[in-house]
Order: C-alpha cells, then structure tokens, then sequence
C-alpha cells in the first residue's frame, strides 16, 4: 500500500499536524486502526501527566506511624487495617534481612 502525508486536527488544542506517511507504515506495522489524535506537543503533555483523565495520575499519601520505630512517615498508599506500615529505613533494612513483611 502507498501511503501519503495527511494533516490531521488535534482532538485537544485544534491545532493541524502532519501524520507522515512513514508514521502510517508504521503504525500499519503495528498493527494499530486508528490514526492519532494529537499533535505530539499535546501528546507528550498527556503522557507526562499533565492531561488525561486522573486515573492514577497522582498518588495518595498518607501520614501514618511505622509497625516497627513507631516514627512518623509518609507513604505513597493508603494502608490496609492489620497489615503493617514501615518507614523507609525500616523497609530497607527489612528488605535487606529478607524478612517478609507480616
């Protein structure tokens, strides 16, 4: 199949960017259907984060109290009733011994 430059319209800031025919072999290549949506300033954007639709885009963090020094920490999760919380050091040093955590 011979593929052609195409100027497509970026689904977020309307923009017009060029699909090059090399980038159609290559997604034909891969096997993908669609063309794409967003000119690559938009798209890498997205991917950084700055866009998309909040699913998981940023972590919760909670204060709680380590298992085991009893120092307050900070932690990338919200921690589940009965099972234990580390701070870092004890993690790593925990981690280090090849204790399981319990």
């Amino acid at each position: 199949m011979e593929y052609h430059d195409k100027v497509l319209k970026c689904s977020d800031c309307g923009s017009e960017f060029v699909f090059t025919a090399g980038e159609q072999m290559f997604f034909a290549d891969k096997g993908f259907k669609n063309e794409p949506k967003r000119c690559k300033t938009c798209k890498s954007k997205r991917a950084e984060g700055s866009g998309g639709s909040g699913s998981g885009a940023s972590r919760a963090e909670t204060k709680t109290n380590c298992s085991q020094c009893g120092k307050e920490t900070t932690v990338p999760f919200r921690p589940t009733q009965g099972r234990p919380v580390f701070c870092r050091e004890c993690f790593q040093q925990r981690r280090a011994m090849g204790a399981s955590p319990s």
